[in-house]
């Protein structure tokens, strides 16, 4: 197994879909992150890509909280801006990423973190066996999103009750059905949170970062996720998303 800086292109110049961040030792596991796009495009996404720098103070967050566990941080690159129908470009991307990695490091434990579009490929990508857990950000859930693989898995989806283009809805519909099919699956609601995130950013990227921490055995989950996922919390709590109140973080 291979160490070492940013893999971008393979021997034949061809790019990677996996960027990893450098690490010295390998990997105890690996994070990766896939950022937002679009319904339709079949255009590159542009070098300044506003849904791919929206990432980066979660990359932060996580990075600084995992340090020293051997956690490395990654993140898919996408051939296409957009998701672009059955061909579902941005899972594929996804798919290609997490075999990449398994051939620079084996069977390294996995977590995905996805917002929007990249949200709906971090959970079609969970097929993959080294993806234990799935952490969705205003995911984009349509009806009838395939769920049966996530039997086994865990997956948080965290979603702002002002979304105006990802419907709340559809991950707390998704993650019912991911229960029904065996996964440990649940849907917390920032009453006040919006699409991009912007609105109680603080709070989106510290949740997160507990919720990766905790679903790496880093750290203890927090309560409400824990009890969601356990089925501590009553099933109608479950189904309707439990509102996460404002933290130490946001005073």
């Amino acid at each position: 197994m291979r160490t070492g800086p940013l893999f971008v292109r393979d021997a034949t110049g061809a790019s990677r879909a996996l960027v990893l961040r450098p690490c010295a030792t390998p990997p105890r596991a690996v994070v990766l992150l896939l950022h937002g796009g679009r319904e339709d495009g079949l255009e590159p996404p542009p070098a300044l890509n506003l849904p791919s720098a929206r990432m980066l103070p979660f990359a932060r967050a996580i990075a600084r909280d995992t340090a020293g566990h051997a956690v490395v941080l990654g993140s898919v690159r996408y051939r296409h801006r957009g998701w672009n129908g059955e061909r579902d470009d941005a899972a594929q991307d996804a798919q290609r990423a997490l075999d990449e990695l398994s051939e620079l490091h084996g069977p390294v434990p996995v977590v995905l973190v996805g917002h929007s579009m990249g949200g709906r490929a971090a959970l079609r990508a969970a097929v993959h066996p080294h993806v234990r857990s799935v952490v969705g950000l205003a995911p984009w859930c349509p009806d009838g999103e395939p769920v049966a693989h996530l039997a086994g898995k865990r997956v948080v989806l965290l979603h702002g009750g002002r979304d105006r283009v990802t419907a709340p809805s559809g991950s707390q519909n998704l993650a019912a059905r991911a229960r029904e099919a065996g996964a440990e699956a649940c849907t917390l609601l920032l009453p006040d949170g919006d699409h991009a995130m912007l609105r109680r950013a603080a709070a989106w990227h510290a949740l997160t970062t507990q919720v990766v921490s905790g679903l790496l055995g880093l750290a203890p989950l927090p309560p409400l996720v824990a009890s969601a996922l356990t089925g501590a919390a009553s099933e109608e709590d479950t189904s309707l998303g439990r509102e996460v109140p404002r933290g130490p973080w946001e005073a």
